[in-house]
């Protein structure tokens, strides 16, 4: 599946007032794409796009109007309010100032997936509040602003977490009820298992995890947390961590080395990762292995 970027857009980014900052453009997202941006005053109106727009304001009040005619409404947004444009719907907007703005760009695929495979209507949104939706969507900015292969997990989970939520809480009409979890079978559990270990040191996304398992990928994160109360990156992470301490206790690779063949981006990583769960650093772990008994 090709990356996602500014071809599958409104356009909006693509205005002479647009001043980036960054983006997920690179990184092979096929699910959204996310670009974070200065924005100065504007009115356009844009043609139907393939993705669904997700806007979050970082700075305010600025007043937003979009419609047109009788149709047109407008409303003050202050930081953290979030703006939604449907997939397929022309766009009328104008911005009366400057602003920081994120802006998320999501699949209706990712949408269909997070609920169970049903077509999802969203609604248009106008300055509406959404705590959940806002950190996910600054959670998604902060990985793409300072990108690591082994984040890629983790994208992802927050790609699908950020889908649920807006069908959950922002469809014109109500999700239907999901079907009651269940885990993965042995077999399914084995196999992504054994794809983790077999990919330890590489970016591994949710996406190839699912396939092992013959699953979407909204269907493979349900069911792996009701197996083993984790998120996949959660699971990975800890094998990861795991393979790390067994090297650093066995074997005398530098730290840098092994931090690279654990799926740690470098040396800082695994310390920042190893000290926050365990309590002590890579050299520590290392010296107490080796100090006589």
């Amino acid at each position: 599946m090709p990356e996602l970027g500014l071809a599958d857009t409104l356009g909006i980014l693509r205005r002479p007032g647009v001043q980036p900052r960054s983006s997920s453009a690179g990184l092979g997202w096929t699910q959204l794409f996310v670009s974070s941006q200065r924005e100065r005053p504007f009115r356009a109106e844009f043609a139907p796009a393939p993705t669904h727009l997700v806007i979050l304001h970082l700075s305010g009040l600025v007043t937003v109007r979009r419609g047109r005619g009788g149709q047109a409404r407008s409303r003050a947004i202050a930081p953290g309010g979030l703006f939604l444009h449907p997939a397929g719907r022309e766009l009328s907007v104008e911005v009366a100032g400057a602003l920081d703005t994120v802006h998320v760009y999501l699949t209706d695929r990712v949408l269909r997936e997070a609920n169970a495979g049903r077509p999802v209507e969203l609604a248009e949104e106008l300055g509406v509040t959404d705590p959940l939706a806002e950190q996910l969507v600054l959670g998604l900015d902060s990985v793409a602003h300072r990108w690591e292969p082994s984040a890629r997990t983790y994208a992802d989970q927050l790609t699908t977490m950020l889908a649920a939520q807006f069908v959950r809480r922002h469809a014109s009409r109500p999700a239907a009820p999901p079907p009651a979890h269940r885990g993965l079978s042995d077999r399914q559990l084995s196999a992504v298992h054994d794809l983790m270990h077999d990919r330890i040191a590489d970016p591994l996304p949710v996406a190839d995890l699912a396939f092992a398992a013959s699953l979407s990928p909204s269907q493979f994160t349900r069911r792996f947390r009701a197996s083993t109360g984790q998120t996949p990156h959660q699971y990975l992470l800890r094998l990861r961590l795991e393979r790390a301490c067994r090297m650093l206790r066995t074997g005398s690779a530098p730290i840098g080395r092994v931090a690279v063949d654990c799926g740690f981006s470098h040396q800082e990583h695994l310390t920042r990762v190893m000290r926050a769960r365990l309590g002590v650093t890579p050299a520590v772990l290392r010296r107490a292995a080796q100090r006589p008994r």
